[in-house]
């Protein structure tokens, strides 16, 4: 493994760079006033201004769809994109500008790699041009929805329609004004013999009758527009059979090739908010006295600063080591790879935030700071995606595994 990105996708990064300095970060004070005056107005899942300038921006300059590979998206490995994504972890809503932001980054690799040509005209062509929004509506608040085998969403066939009736939750990015469509899992299948085929993947616009967002959920004790995270009820909810996507039974399939780089792309984000945290620590420990001495000179604070060093770093490694396995052999091959950087991402980066934010004192938890936002997001990365147990559990499994094989003569194979 090399550890030089390709040309293409440092020339790439220089202009993303370049970009977030001259307009994404001088911009953040103009993002949250409107944000606060669309709240005031009754509108709080409204698109930002500031948003759609930039985005418009970004595209003409060819910073667009980055996450991508292939013809659709920028060319880049997922490698190469590592250190972007990185970069646009720094501020929450900077991804969307580029057209790289979750669920919609996921939902168009869906929709990319598995719809029909149909499908993708209606849907992938304006989400990758960002006239739209999406979410993906897999969670439920009923079962343990880490084990996908338990949703209970039915999606019944019905003539040439599919009846759907199920209650998901958490579904990131529903409450956008501009949300057009859910992909939506549940089972067409309830009773069959391989509960890995029970599952299916189907569109719903979210204007079909039958749709209702129930409530917006609370993020951290608070909402969080203008994607918002809802409960939402699908009751006898129609939509054409042509709306499956790759087929009855394969929803479990594409689930796992969706989740993969989704994981790694939180990740990525994560180790960015864990550098910025820790520059923010830095800079807090040279300045501030505490018993006539900055805290920097003080032995605790070295301690932390050092270890936080080495835990970002780690956590880098890790991630280009898991991007260039996915590049490589594949995600499925790639599944421990991907599975120990969606542990060791969030533990690490949630535990040099915390740090930055106890040099700040009081000042950590308000406002004058990213660090809450930050930490919140990290929080959510050890449950979001599947949490911590999950994996752990199953990278235990595929370690096991190697060394349950053996030959006639009894070697490990």
């Amino acid at each position: 493994m090399t550890l030089a990105p390709s040309s293409h996708a440092a020339d790439l990064h220089q202009r993303v760079q370049a970009f977030l300095n001259e307009r994404v970060f001088p911009s953040d004070a103009q993002h949250n006033e409107q944000l606060a005056a669309n709240a005031a107005a009754g509108r709080p899942y409204a698109t930002l201004p500031i948003v759609d300038e930039l985005k418009a921006e970004a595209r003409s300059q060819g910073l667009w769809n980055l996450f991508l590979p292939g013809d659709h998206g920028a060319g880049l490995s997922n490698y190469d994109y590592a250190p972007i994504a990185e970069t646009l972890g720094r501020l929450y809503w900077a991804s969307e500008v580029f057209n790289c932001s979750a669920p919609d980054t996921g939902n168009m690799e869906v929709l990319a790699n598995y719809s029909s040509l149909e499908q993708q005209a209606e849907w992938l062509e304006p989400l990758l041009n960002g006239e739209i929004r999406s979410a993906f509506a897999m969670t439920e608040p009923g079962v343990a929805s880490s084990d996908a085998t338990n949703i209970e969403t039915s999606i019944r066939s019905e003539g040439d329609d599919y009846v759907i009736n199920g209650r998901k939750w958490w579904i990131t990015g529903a409450m956008a004004e501009r949300c057009r469509v859910l992909i939506v899992m549940g089972k067409t299948d309830p009773d069959g013999a391989d509960r890995h085929r029970r599952q299916s993947m189907v569109l719903v616009p979210i204007d079909t009758p039958g749709v209702s967002r129930v409530r917006d959920m609370q993020f951290f004790g608070n909402l969080d527009p203008p994607a918002g995270h809802p409960e939402i009820l699908f009751d006898n909810v129609r939509v054409p059979k042509a709306n499956i996507i790759l087929g009855e039974g394969r929803g479990f399939e594409i689930a796992q090739g969706r989740l993969g780089p989704g994981r790694i792309h939180h990740c990525m984000r994560a180790i960015g908010m864990a550098e910025a945290a820790l520059e923010l620590m830095c800079r807090r420990l040279n300045d501030r006295v505490a018993f006539h001495r900055t805290l920097a000179e003080q032995g605790v604070w070295r301690e932390r600063v050092a270890e936080s060093r080495m835990l970002i770093d780690q956590a880098r490694l890790m991630v280009l080591h898991a991007a260039h396995r996915m590049d490589t052999v594949g995600n499925k091959v790639a599944a421990k790879e991907i599975a120990m950087i969606k542990v060791i991402a969030p533990n690490n980066c949630l535990r040099v935030i915390d740090w930055a934010m106890q040099a700040f004192g009081a000042a950590g938890f308000g406002q004058d700071t990213p660090l809450p936002g930050y930490f919140a997001y990290a929080r959510h990365l050890r449950v979001a995606d599947g949490p911590d147990e999950v994996h752990r559990n199953a990278i235990a499994k595929l370690e096991l595994a190697r060394w349950g094989r053996t030959d006639e003569a009894g070697h490990a194979v």
